[in-house]
């Protein structure tokens, strides 16, 4: 064999272990989750405290401070404060530099689970999973921390406030917080999926969302005399039912969309016919293009709508109060690399697999527009747990048995992707997984 061949053959073979990972480094995979298992009491202890203290968006003060006192704990470095309530931590050094990124506000939900570690601030509910997530990332960074030596780059850790509708990812990923980085991972507890059950797919994962408001401006009176009023009620009645087409009869069956009407006011008397009436909802496509013809429709429909009925129409898009989240995507060679590791830490290939797309929104978005990254559901359904509520639901209940795995996922992700990083440096190959 020639030299030029051999050089190929091995270039080749370093390309394929992006994707494939060598026997070789199953083992040290397989002791990461042995080292998570010993650290279950403490996951679940500060997953515990982290639920009964739920912050809002941009309110995360003491779920802040209590996160840097782990890093402080744990000689990890980092600086606070980015995007207002924000934390971004590194262990390592050097190039690359892989992120590893956490949300941490609650939901404005008064919980119903009856726990003895439930929520202290009343109206306000970790019901999302995001007490899980911020416990899972420090964990993984408790293992992080224990091999640094061994690490050839740069773990980043992002604990970002704000998930829950005042796009935090946005708002770290314009502070700085992706710079010089490689590649990106993110978690989130699902409980459609059995425990332990690690899913993802390449592409489109979580769809684009926004909100809208509509209101509709007639003309009121008596109830006993219609004739003489332009009814908004009706004319906004009609405009839900009209909206329904935008989904059913204007995008095609192969792509996915939402137009759901979920609010409807107008009037407070039984014999008076309002001047006005609103509706308002969410808007959700899984692209950016379906998105802009969603809502170029939605105001034609309701314009339309209410002219039919002598009325006049004015639509807000809610971006102040929740910005815009554009699709969920993965990086496909991202998606590869993040499920051969979590097949590899351990060994029954069933509890990895590949899912449908959600229409929920998620503003990991942001950073999976900026850098290659993979967003990854964890189930937590088990029934013996009582973990088989919805999420954003007053009784969501967390499955705690996975915390160990979602700690040790993340330190393989991080671990792993810096390693086959620097190999495929080695061998010539394109710096990207």
């Amino acid at each position: 064999m020639s030299r030029r061949t051999l050089l190929v053959a091995t270039a080749l073979l370093l390309a394929a272990c992006a994707v494939q990972l060598p026997a070789a480094a199953a083992a040290p995979l397989g002791s990461l989750l042995e080292s998570a298992a010993r650290l279950d009491s403490w996951l679940v202890s500060t997953r515990r405290a982290f639920h009964a203290q739920p912050e809002l968006v941009f309110e995360e003060h003491n779920t802040s401070a209590a996160i840097r006192q782990h890093l402080d704990e744990l000689g990890i470095r980092y600086k606070f404060p980015i995007a207002r309530t924000g934390i971004v931590a590194e262990i390592g050094q050097g190039q690359p530099v892989v992120v590893l990124r956490a949300d941490i506000d609650a939901l404005p939900i008064l919980e119903e689970t009856g726990f003895d570690y439930a929520s202290r601030s009343p109206g306000r509910m970790h019901a999302c999973g995001h007490d899980a997530h911020m416990t899972m990332l420090l964990g993984g960074a408790k293992l992080l921390k224990g091999m640094e030596a061994q690490l050839k780059g740069t773990v980043r850790l992002l604990f970002q406030p704000a998930e829950e509708g005042g796009a935090g990812g946005d708002l770290m990923v314009k502070e700085g917080a992706l710079e010089g980085v490689k590649a990106a991972f993110g978690m989130h507890v699902w409980p459609m999926l059995p425990s332990g059950v690690v899913a993802s797919r390449a592409g489109t994962i979580m769809s684009g969302a926004i909100q809208f408001e509509a209101t509709l401006r007639g003309r009121g009176g008596h109830a006993a005399m219609p004739h003489l009023t332009a009814d908004p009620v009706v004319a906004s009645a009609a405009a839900v039912g009209a909206l329904q087409a935008l989904v059913a009869r204007e995008t095609s069956p192969f792509d996915s969309a939402v137009v759901s009407v979920t609010r409807l006011q107008a009037g407070e008397a039984f014999n008076v016919i309002p001047d006005e009436a609103k509706i308002g909802g969410t808007v959700r496509s899984n692209n950016d293009e379906g998105m802009a013809r969603l809502r170029r429709r939605l105001e034609e429909t309701v314009a339309g709508v209410a002219a039919a009925h002598g009325c006049t129409s004015e639509v807000s898009w809610l971006e102040e109060s929740m910005p815009y989240y554009p699709p969920t995507v993965n990086d496909g060679e991202a998606y590869k690399f993040a499920m051969d590791v979590a097949g590899s830490l351990r060994d029954d290939p069933g509890l990895v697999t590949e899912t449908e797309a959600s229409m929920a929104g998620e503003d990991f978005s942001f950073i999976g527009r900026a850098v290659p990254s993979c967003f990854i559901f964890l189930g937590i359904r088990n029934e013996t747990a009582g973990s088989v509520h919805g999420l954003h639901t007053p009784r969501f209940t967390l499955d705690e048995g996975v915390l160990k795995l979602g700690a040790a996922l993340h330190a393989g992700l991080a671990s792993q992707y810096l390693q086959r990083w620097h190999e495929r440096q080695a061998g010539g190959a394109k710096e990207e997984l």
